[in-house]
């Protein structure tokens, strides 16, 4: 059944570093309390999936899809606004809302300065194979009632001096595709913003790994947000067992969830 899901936009996400726009300069301070969004030069509606080879910039532009893409809900299955060939970069774009099924990497790719202001299925979702190398670096995401980053194919993802807020989980590792992989992820100079469940969620039993860095959590008072989870991944499309919880009190296992409690901070 379609379900409808309400989502809310929340301005004070944190942005982790100072980013150069092309267009002049919006600095963005570790730790400060009300950053927002820049703001957008224009808005595009995708009535189709825009493919992207070699380097895309978006000159901060806001893209939206329309309903033939999906919505701003959690339907499986939608089209992304954006794919991305093997190697392809994409640069200084706003996604607005319906944001469908976001951006889908086909193979190593570059995400940089991207801005979701309400993620719909999942932000950016990862697709290539075991040696790919992906990397996201600034922008920020909001509004994710499920995943920001859904980790399908192999290979490593590294994500940096990037924000989240109002989100489930920052990074999944697949834990139910048909073809599984060892990933790996790098989370540094993240800002997360409460509410929240998991940084990472990884499958310790196919040997992923999460190391994370320079972990700032904003907001949350009762420290509820999971620093890594580790599953019981597998082939069949079943719901994958939830194995382990570490967060910054336990420290990482050393093994799969790599962090120490000093790279955790709280404000």
């Amino acid at each position: 059944m379609f379900k409808t899901v309400k989502k809310r936009w929340r301005a004070g996400v944190v942005a982790v570093a100072a980013l150069s726009l092309g267009m002049g300069a919006l600095v963005y301070t570790q730790g400060a309390s009300a950053a927002t969004f820049p703001t957008a030069t224009g808005t595009t509606k995708l009535t189709a999936t825009k493919a992207v080879s070699g380097s895309f910039d978006g000159g901060l532009k806001r893209f939206v899809g329309s309903g033939a893409l999906g919505t701003s809900g959690q339907d499986e299955g939608q089209d992304p606004l954006f794919t991305l060939a093997d190697g392809a970069t994409l640069k200084n774009v706003i996604i607005g809302s319906p944001a469908a099924d976001g951006v889908h990497c086909l193979g190593s790719c570059t995400i940089s300065n991207v801005w979701w202001e309400n993620v719909g299925e999942d932000a950016a979702t990862f697709k290539g194979g075991a040696n790919a190398k992906y990397t996201v670096t600034g922008g920020a995401a909001n509004g994710a009632d499920d995943k920001v980053f859904q980790h399908n194919g192999g290979g490593a993802l590294t994500v940096s001096n990037f924000a989240v807020s109002d989100f489930g989980k920052l990074y999944r590792s697949c834990g139910n595709c048909k073809t599984q992989f060892k990933r790996n992820v790098v989370l540094k100079n993240i800002t997360a913003t409460a509410p929240g469940s998991v940084l990472a969620g990884i499958n310790s039993n196919l040997g992923d790994t999460a190391t994370l860095s320079g972990i700032t959590i904003t907001g949350d008072s009762k420290k509820k947000i999971a620093v890594c989870v580790t599953f019981k991944g597998n082939k069949t499309g079943a719901e994958p067992a939830k194995l382990t919880t570490q967060t910054a009190a336990t420290g990482g296992d050393g093994t799969n969830c790599k962090f120490s409690t000093s790279n955790i901070t709280y404000k």
